[in-house]
């Protein structure tokens, strides 16, 4: 079906990120979702090897680390990260909403392609403490 309603499409979790509320559809060559995080949340720092990503952010605002950038993303905001580049972020606002694009679509799951970044820790403690900062 080419037509899809975003309420009516199923909340999913992942394993990777099972604090996110996912909502998806998957076409031939990518996958496509609507990804929400509440406040202070999001998917530990990863990278993805065999896909590339674009983020758009709907609602609220994020603190994002893309590679070696840090910055505040809001409505409007489009994000790309491109394969093997380390990505993590923070939301500010009781929610964040993000329609996110990925290709290729692999089997579907936005989360497919998740590896866990060398410094995961490291970038982990640096969103923590800006999200402390920040408050």
């Amino acid at each position: 079906m080419p037509f899809y309603r975003i309420s009516e499409l199923e909340v999913q979790r992942g394993v990777e990120s099972p604090l996110a509320e996912t909502r998806k559809v998957v076409g031939e060559l990518m996958k496509t979702g609507i990804v929400t995080y509440r406040k202070g949340h999001g998917a530990p720092p990863h990278f993805h090897p065999n896909e590339e990503q674009f983020i758009l952010v709907l609602e609220g605002r994020r603190y994002f680390i893309l590679g070696d950038e840090e910055r505040i993303v809001g409505p409007g905001d489009l994000v790309h990260i491109p394969r093997n580049t380390r990505h993590g972020g923070r939301s500010l606002d009781e929610k964040c909403v993000m329609f996110v694009a990925k290709s290729p679509a692999g089997d579907g799951r936005l989360s497919q392609d998740y590896h866990a970044a060398a410094d995961q820790e490291a970038v982990t403690a640096r969103l923590n403490q800006k999200l402390k900062e920040l408050a």
